[in-house]
């Protein structure tokens, strides 16, 4: 898919900044792309570790419930911690499990069936832990939508909720409602996880109850709030940058078990190792199977214990990926065999029989990468209620879309990129038009554009290490703050390979012969032909590659697409003669090999050259005329019998390029 490059333009500013920091010009523009003008708030952002954490008790309802929990400490009153079921709820029910019981609690932990009960309070589950003899039930990481359910307890169950998810119309009427988004909340940081909101909890415990300054189990916190892709900015930043250093000498013997089994012992773990290899395995309990197994594991005080979980997790997490790629498949034929093209939707509603509510929210993100469209995955349950999971695109904030769509649903909650909500089987269409109605109000033709932030237009054989050295300044990267993105238009790129244990991935040189750079592109390597064959526009991160005391610059692939020469739209003889090869080749094999970067390498063998962008818009032309099929199953295509002349005005996608 073609991304749209947004640069920014050059900052004359920058000298004075990089001076003042004592950086150069490269890095300072950098921060200034970030909102940091100032060289005060600049050296703070840089050094997060140096600035001190807000106080506790400028959130709203923070004395309230301190005070309650100070009441049950006094009382040895049964306390529960009702967390979430994904990373950043099993974290904050293990942070604060860890630090009550260090304070003296009698405290246990609830977290409840994914499947089975869904996201948030549920009733039965507060009457069974208000009969089991608990006085005081504190929520993490939910609870903020679960009005209902805390009247229904009233009387029978304290509750304390903590959390970070935006608020509905009215909160509920716990005995304290701790959540910076309240808009009568005065925390000046409003981008707490939910493990955020908790660690600030534990701090004002802490406080009150023995006079210490907490900063303890940062990596535990940390874990949460990569994981939950909330803004690595302010306290976020600080809360990472020092949670990373420790996740390596964790006193938490499961978070070591954890790093062990992923792979990355003795190696310094960055926020990327968080989101892409330590996340998925804890959440691979709470998609598949028990997050209580999660929380197990990182509360552990036993190391066989402890290694035998993370095993567990690690060959659950490859479950997933299994699961996860079967309901990818199966929604990606739902969309491509229906009556109106994914390209032609304002937004994507697609639904399956009992596909995994642990995992549509992957499958979900999928789709989005595929078609750019805000995206809703539903699992269809027997009792005709639909799970479902939400991705939104720039431009388009999804809880308040949900909201327009409130009629017509069960129940939602959520963010701006990410929610999540239940609906009636019979209410799927209603739902989809209301959705569509919504989007197709406020989303322009350009919000369909992807767009990627170049910050840099450069070269890879132009790049130091001393600039890759100063940039490295800026992490940990994450949401609020990327990693700073080069891209360099019409490189011709050479020795493209395919390369990992699956051949999965490619590798190629650009730059001068006398100084060329190896380029890395993850999970692309059928492009390895095209690669070789045509010119190039890449936006790409440096890095410094390290081998044998060896050390070189290599860059990092973000985004890889046809340059604007080889961007050429198919005319009428140009698919006709597309559409000749094609023949020839189900005359000669019986059916046509599914990928495009394949076919158009055999085309252009036979002495015609063209792009595969042109390529690609023929075969996508061709299918909406009817022309050409798609074998889903078989991965190939195939030509049915035809007469008559094309009739090119019948493909939407030629009638948009007209």
């Amino acid at each position: 898919m073609l991304k749209e490059w947004r640069k920014y333009d050059r900052i004359p500013e920058a000298a004075a900044l990089a001076s003042a920091l004592g950086v150069t010009e490269l890095a300072a523009e950098a921060l200034w792309h970030r909102g940091l003008r100032e060289a005060e708030e600049a050296e703070r952002f840089l050094h997060p570790e140096e600035v001190p954490f807000c106080d506790p008790f400028l959130m709203k309802d923070m004395e309230k419930a301190v005070k309650r929990i100070s009441q049950a400490l006094d009382g040895h009153e049964k306390i529960v911690i009702y967390g979430d079921y994904d990373v950043d709820g099993m974290t904050a029910t293990s942070l604060m499990v860890h630090n009550l019981r260090a304070l003296g609690a009698e405290v246990s932990y609830y977290i409840p069936d994914r499947k089975k009960e869904g996201y948030g309070f549920n009733l039965k589950a507060l009457q069974q832990i208000a009969s089991e003899g608990a006085r005081l039930l504190i929520s993490v990481d939910c609870g903020i939508a679960s009005v209902e359910d805390v009247v229904a307890m009233a009387g029978k169950l304290d509750i304390v909720i903590t959390d970070h998810h935006l608020p509905g119309e009215s909160l509920p009427a716990a005995l304290a409602v701790v959540n910076p988004h309240r808009q009568d909340c005065p925390y000046p940081d409003k981008n707490l996880a939910g493990v955020g909101v908790a660690f600030k909890l534990c701090q004002a415990l802490w406080q009150r109850l023995r006079g210490k300054d907490f900063q303890g189990d940062l990596e535990l916190v940390a874990l949460g709030t990569v994981a939950d892709i909330v803004p690595l900015t302010g306290e976020n930043r600080k809360i990472v940058k020092q949670g990373l250093i420790k996740l390596q000498e964790s006193d938490f013997l499961g978070i070591r078990a954890l790093v062990e089994v992923a792979g990355l012992k003795d190696k310094e773990i960055t926020a990327g190792h968080i989101g892409f290899v330590l996340a998925p395995r804890l959440n691979a309990a709470g998609r598949l199977g028990s997050a209580t197994d999660g929380v197990r594991l990182l509360l552990s005080r036993d190391i066989d214990e402890a290694e035998q979980l993370a095993q567990e997790l690690d060959m659950l997490n490859g479950r997933r990926q299994a699961t996860e790629a079967e309901i990818l498949a199966a929604a990606v034929a739902e969309l491509e065999s229906g009556d109106t093209s994914p390209e032609d939707m304002q937004a994507i509603v697609v639904a399956g029989k009992e596909w995994n509510p642990g995992v549509i929210g992957i499958v979900a993100s999928r789709l989005v990468e595929k078609y750019y469209k805000p995206t809703v995955v539903l699992s269809v349950q027997p009792d005709g209620i639909c799970k479902g999971s939400c991705r939104s695109i720039e431009g388009l904030h999804m809880y308040e879309a949900l909201t327009a769509c409130k009629e017509e649903l069960v129940q939602f909650g959520g963010h701006e990129m990410a929610a999540g909500l239940s609906v009636r089987e019979e209410k799927i269409d209603d739902f989809r038009k209301a959705l569509q109605d919504y989007v197709g109000a406020h989303l322009s033709a350009d919000d369909y554009v992807p767009k990627v932030t170049v910050e840099f237009e450069m070269s890879p054989s132009e790049v130091t290490f001393q600039m890759i050295e100063e940039l490295s300044l800026l992490e940990p990267y994450g949401m609020g703050n990327p990693k700073p993105t080069f891209g360099c238009r019409e490189v011709r790129g050479t020795e493209a390979q395919a390369i990992g244990t699956q051949k999965q991935h490619l590798r190629f040189k650009v730059g001068s012969e006398g100084h060329q750079v190896t380029a890395l592109c993850w999970n692309r390597s059928q492009l390895a032909g095209v690669v070789n064959a045509e010119e190039i526009d890449i936006v790409y991160t440096p890095s410094i590659n390290e081998w044998n005391g060896y050390r070189s610059v290599q860059c990092i692939v973000d985004s890889l697409s046809p340059a604007q020469g080889e961007r050429v739209f198919p005319q009428r003889e140009v698919l006709a003669d597309i559409y000749r090869f094609l023949r020839g080749v189900q005359k000669q094999e019986g059916n046509i090999p599914y990928k495009a970067e394949e076919l158009v390498l055999s085309f252009s063998a036979g002495g015609s050259h063209i792009s595969l962008y042109t390529f690609a818009k023929g075969l996508r032309i061709f299918q909406e005329l009817g022309l050409l099929h798609q074998n889903l199953e078989e991965e190939c295509y195939y030509l049915p019998p035809v007469a008559g002349k094309m009739d090119l005005e019948a493909s939407p996608t030629f009638r948009r390029h007209r």
